[in-house]
């Protein structure tokens, strides 16, 4: 099980929601679930709409899923992955702070997740 936090100031309060991890799904899925409007256009990693900042609470029990090229490339473009984050994310398989909520699949860790309620701001 997983618990994710979702912040946004487009909230009129911040979420709690339980999440199973091995059913795959992704942030995005589960913001749609729970009825969290995370900004969302293409829902396959093209865009950038779904931009989110993850903080990760259970301190040095980080999870990785891997970044797909989709998303890797979209983060760079935009500045949103900064070349230590990148290495950090391929060497040692650590997540970068921002992701794209449409390509991250939830893990059995407990998240913050925080966006601002305009495509690809976070």
């Amino acid at each position: 099980m997983a618990t994710i936090y979702f912040s946004s100031p487009i909230m009129a309060k911040n979420k709690k929601v339980e999440a199973v991890a091995g059913k795959r799904t992704t942030l995005l899925g589960v913001a749609k679930e729970h009825g969290i409007k995370i900004p969302r256009e293409c829902e396959d990693g093209e865009c950038g709409s779904c931009l989110v900042k993850v903080t990760h609470l259970d301190g040095d029990r980080v999870k990785a899923v891997m970044l797909t090229d989709k998303e890797r490339n979209v983060l760079k473009s935009i500045g949103k992955l900064p070349r230590r984050e990148e290495e950090r994310a391929n060497l040692k398989d650590l997540p970068p702070t921002y992701r794209l909520a449409c390509q991250t699949v939830v893990t059995d860790e407990d998240l913050l997740v925080e966006f601002t309620g305009e495509p690809g701001g976070a």
